[in-house]
């Protein structure tokens, strides 16, 4: 049986190793994708840190890794959409039963050299895009973009906030621009991470602990407030001072994930202004990954400068914790196999 290198998380003791294992063999309606990149998420540090568990994991070890790409390297009995050699980008996640079982949390995923998909869990890659900036669409860019056009329902010219600028908050800020929001205020403790967001498009780039903060975004918004304001951060303050600053019928999305409770401080003042709290989770990714594929192709967007950096496979680890102590404030580093 032939062997491959995979990065495996023992979920109980959060350990995660280089191991061989065998080299998956696609089944009916399966295609075994050969990884040429996979992006390395904030989501998979919470992973290894035990803030995030795997729900739907059979077992105790995984393969991490949503965000890929690849070739073709082999299909399955009865496939007959994909050949080999085809440049694919893999779906985060698919459903199976009418539950969404995300890549690399609930069963194995990309930081391997081979990874299997099922052939309706993927979709091509145009030669003109390099496999590094496609394989970070699937989460990086796909999820902020589901979250402003779908859940956030952002319209041009509506006043945006942005809590985190980091690996999918800078992206949201390059993606509020595309659609026409206005102006677009970028919020991070971070001066690094601001600086970003006003290279990417940010109007307005605050610091968190600002005391004047409701006041610059009173100005900036005419008195009138945010008609969104979004969570990438995850963190309760954040959450707080977003409602604060939130004007009529405003809307505050949830994309950060947290376990920690959320609190509305002036419930009466909530209602009377009928703002809403919506809560976000990845994209449609048959719907999102050809948009963002075509905007990319056609000039519109350019995720070049979200490529932080490239470490093999066998680096993993150090690539995690580069992310994590935010080691060159990187956005997005990049495993190739």
């Amino acid at each position: 049986m032939e062997q491959m290198l995979a990065a495996r998380l023992h979920v109980p003791s959060r350990t995660l190793r280089i191991e061989e294992v065998a080299k998956p063999v696609p089944g009916a309606g399966e295609v075994l994708v050969k990884v040429e990149a996979a992006g390395v998420c904030l989501s998979d540090v919470h992973l290894i840190d035990g803030t995030l568990s795997p729900m739907l994991l059979e077992g105790d070890t995984v393969t991490l890794g949503h965000e890929v790409s690849g070739v073709i390297a082999e299909t399955g009995p009865g496939v007959t959409r994909w050949t080999p050699g085809q440049r694919v980008v893999l779906y985060a996640g698919e459903t199976r039963g009418g539950v969404t079982y995300t890549r690399g949390v609930d069963y194995d995923g990309g930081w391997a050299e081979y990874a299997l998909s099922a052939e309706t869990a993927l979709t091509e890659l145009p030669d003109a895009i390099p496999f590094d900036q496609g394989a970070i669409i699937p989460d990086a860019v796909s999820t902020p973009w589901a979250a402003i056009t779908v859940t956030g329902a952002v319209r041009p010219a509506e006043a945006v906030g942005v809590w985190g600028a980091g690996g999918l908050g800078v992206h949201a800020v390059q993606l509020l621009r595309a659609v026409g929001a206005y102006p677009v205020v970028a919020i991070d403790p971070s001066p690094v991470a601001r600086e970003r967001a006003l290279a990417r498009g940010a109007d307005l780039v605050l610091d968190s602990a600002d005391p004047a903060l409701r006041e610059r975004i009173g100005e900036a918004t005419g008195g009138a407030g945010l008609a969104a304001a979004f969570d990438f951060a995850g963190v309760p303050a954040v959450r707080e001072q977003a409602l604060s600053v939130l004007g009529p019928k405003g809307r505050l999305v949830l994309v950060g994930l947290t376990d920690k409770p959320l609190t509305v401080a002036d419930g009466t003042r909530f209602s009377y202004l009928r703002q809403q709290i919506l809560g976000h989770y990845g994209s449609d990714m048959p719907v999102a990954l050809p948009q963002l594929l075509a905007l990319l192709q056609g000039g519109r967007l350019d995720f070049s400068g979200s490529i932080s950096g490239e470490l093999p496979l066998a680096r993993a680890a150090e690539a995690v914790e580069r992310l994590e102590n935010k080691t060159g404030d990187p956005i997005r580093l990049i495993l190739r196999p």
